[in-house]
């Protein structure tokens, strides 16, 4: 289910190569393009500055201009947006001056085939996206401005902070892989970052997602880097990623996108380099893959180059529900602070993956009322609760939440405005914002999400007297427990289920208290105090090591 319709601009006079391209859209029964059409370039150009356009399909021979005129006109006017020619046997000259010129490709109209064509369109559209500057993602720019205000309020060394705000180490990668259509193959962009190399190996999650890119990986890792640190792991922040859409492929074409992308990063990775982890769109099958990908290529096994595998291959009792556990954890410990009774408290889960699945079984042990969950297809709210076993087994049987009948449907953002004690935001980040949290009506907002509340939607929930349990302390649960497996790995001793709870409770609440300390010491808020805990060890580490040479 495409989050996003890419719309597509065809400036065309003739009406029958414009109804070919309509069809051949129609055809592959790809609902991500959405097609507009325009018979002249004065036409063209006001769609350009009307309308929001993701891609242009361009005639050079038009009832207005001709040749390589249009294209630079249109440049002029679009200059941030691919461009695919579309030209005649006698124009390929042409159109090969087009690209030069910046266009991103070229299609001959009486040669064109459906998947030709979306494929040009999809290429065309990442080539665009590649070049024009992963770093600026909205995502990057909250991890630093929020890196800044810690850094502020700590008289942070102006050396280490310059130092901290970007990763140590980036990898961009693109790499191949077959579709089950044997000679279809597919080229996709795959990034590994690793923020900070002074605290031992790092460590971080593996995404597969349409909207990955350098400054998302970039701002991930960096958010591990404090995760690790207020937890006290030996580990500095790393994340991973592949812009691809994996609900698209098969488990064959999973597996050999993974075992290619392992081997890319083959020579970053390592259980004394850098651990990979699963993260959204991948799981403990594909990290089962990772392993052992990189364990051939080593010559003997070795567990401990992930983390999240399967139990069987030396993965950790716990690992899989870890982080849900871990939130709901610090949600105890939060309501005990102010003075709020768990049992019969109310709570909305926006997200139902691995993450708020887990936090809202949790939380209805605990005796909450669950009121409201939602997934990437619908929300789901009824006042009187609902049943987490219920909302799982309509989940393992319909793939989605929508149409379930034991709540009314609502929207994301309806969600998220509920009246409830515990809001726990578990799905994607930049949710609550500026916009929307004058309408957060909750007393504890429990991030199991990256990134989900921006430094705007903070001051106002503060002011709001909203208990926050920032990300990088109320999601921390699942590297805590990684961390327990990479240990397990190396010894060669597994530990019980009952050893790897107390554990992750113990270290947890210490974060916690110690967070909490930190706030009212200093006066600030919980984000902040968790940030400036993270942060204050690693520059202690910096110091201590020192600059080579």
């Amino acid at each position: 289910m495409p989050e996003h319709r890419n719309t597509v601009l065809m400036i065309e006079d003739n009406p029958i190569h414009a109804r070919l391209i309509h069809n051949l859209l129609k055809e592959t029964g790809d609902d991500v393009y959405e097609l507009i059409t325009a018979v002249t370039l004065a036409e063209g150009l006001r769609r350009i500055e009307q309308d929001r356009i993701d891609i242009i399909l361009l005639d050079l021979v038009l009832p207005d201009s001709q040749e390589l005129d249009t294209f630079i006109r249109v440049r002029t006017a679009a200059t941030q947006l691919p461009i695919i020619i579309l030209t005649g046997l006698d124009d390929v000259s042409i159109a090969a001056k087009a690209v030069e010129a910046g266009a991103q490709d070229y299609l001959i109209k009486n040669e064109i085939k459906g998947p030709h064509l979306t494929r040009a369109m999809h290429y065309a559209i990442e080539r665009v996206r590649a070049t024009r500057g992963e770093w600026d993602s909205p995502m990057f720019r909250l991890a630093q401005q929020q890196f800044l205000k810690a850094a502020q309020i700590m008289d942070l060394d102006e050396n280490i902070r310059e130092r901290l705000l970007f990763p140590q180490r980036t990898h961009v990668i693109t790499l191949p892989f077959r579709r089950d259509e044997y000679n279809v193959v597919e080229t996709v962009f795959g990034y590994r970052v690793q923020h900070l190399l002074t605290m031992g190996p790092t460590k971080g999650g593996i995404r597969y997602h349409e909207d990955v890119n350098l400054g998302e990986v970039s701002a991930l890792a960096m958010w591990m880097t404090w995760k690790c640190s207020l937890m006290n792991l030996p580990f500095g922040g790393a994340k991973g990623g592949v812009r691809i859409d994996p609900t698209g492929l098969s488990r064959s074409e999973l597996q050999r996108l993974t075992r290619r992308y392992t081997s890319e990063i083959i020579d970053v990775i390592g259980p004394d380099k850098d651990i990979p982890a699963p993260d959204m769109g991948t799981d403990e099958q594909v990290m089962a893959w990772i392993m052992d990908t990189y364990s051939q290529q080593i010559g003997h096994t070795v567990p401990g180059v992930v983390t999240g595998k399967p139990v069987v291959l030396g993965g950790s009792l716990g690992r899989k529900e870890a982080t849900g556990r871990g939130l709901v954890y610090l949600i105890s410990a939060a309501a005990r602070h102010i003075g709020m009774p768990l049992q019969g408290a109310t709570a909305v889960v926006q997200g139902f993956g691995n993450v708020g699945s887990n936090t809202a079984r949790f939380l209805e042990e605990e005796g909450v009322r669950l009121v409201a969950v939602s997934d990437v297809t619908t929300g789901i709210y009824n006042p009187n609760g609902l049943s987490y076993a219920e909302l799982v087994d309509y989940a393992q049987k319909n793939r989605f939440l929508k149409g379930f009948p034991g709540g009314e449907a609502v929207t994301n953002k309806e969600l998220l405005e509920l009246p409830c004690d515990i809001l726990a935001p578990a799905a994607l980040q930049n949710q609550i914002t500026a916009e929307n949290a004058d309408r957060i009506k909750c007393r504890i907002l429990a991030e199991g999400a990256n990134g989900p509340t921006n430094l705007e939607a903070d001051e106002i929930l503060n002011r709001k007297n909203i208990f926050i349990l920032p990300d990088i302390l109320g999601n921390a649960g699942g590297v805590t427990v990684s961390y327990f497996e990479w240990v397990q790995d190396i010894q060669n001793f597994m530990w019980t289920l009952k050893e790897i709870n107390e554990r992750l409770h113990g270290i947890l609440l210490d974060a916690f208290q110690r967070t909490v300390a930190r706030a009212e010491t200093m006066h600030t808020d919980m984000r902040t105090a968790a940030l400036i805990e993270g942060i204050n060890r690693v520059t202690e580490a910096k110091l201590l090591r020192g600059i080579f040479p």
